[in-house]
């Protein structure tokens, strides 16, 4: 595998990630980087995730990363990152921070050198990746509300109430 075939995988996990996230939420590209033998990418979201959802929006990912049979690496001690790994060495990770942005990266793992292009995909909102990336600056009902999540799943929003 070469630089821009593991870029194109980690893309695909970052495409399949997003998509997992119900509600959606709104996303751009935040950075591209080769490093000696591996890329990182990386995806910010741009939907405010409230303080109380932070967990719920780390959870839909954990769970989405399980299915998909990756394994769990670490989580930050307070609730609001976590790691994982791909059975073929690629390392996500997802962090949201204080101002509930919400950043979902993975690093690929040393693989042969090659140029890379940048990812294919587009953000289904505006395109921050070539500018400075604002505080996020969407509302969601879900994401973005202050109350707790009822008991049902983080991923059935319908059944909040």
């Amino acid at each position: 595998m070469n630089m821009q075939e593991a870029a194109d995988r980690a893309d695909s996990i970052l495409d399949e990630t997003l998509a997992a996230i119900n509600p959606p939420v709104q996303w751009t590209h935040a950075y591209s980087m080769p490093g000696d033998c591996y890329v990182d990418r990386e995806r910010s979201v741009m939907t405010m995730i409230s303080e109380e959802r932070r967990g719920s929006f780390l959870g839909v990912l954990e769970g989405h990363w399980k299915d998909s049979g990756y394994s769990f690496v670490a989580a930050s001690e307070n609730g609001f990152a976590v790691n994982f790994k791909t059975q073929d060495g690629f390392q996500l990770q997802a962090l949201v921070g204080s101002n509930g942005q919400a950043h979902i990266g993975v690093t690929t793992p040393c693989v042969e050198k090659s140029e890379i292009a940048s990812p294919a995909s587009s953000p289904n909102g505006p395109d921050y990746s070539k500018r400075e990336l604002p505080a996020p600056n969407v509302r969601s009902d879900f994401w973005s509300a202050t109350s707790p999540i009822s008991s049902a799943s983080p991923t059935t929003p319908a059944s909040e109430g």
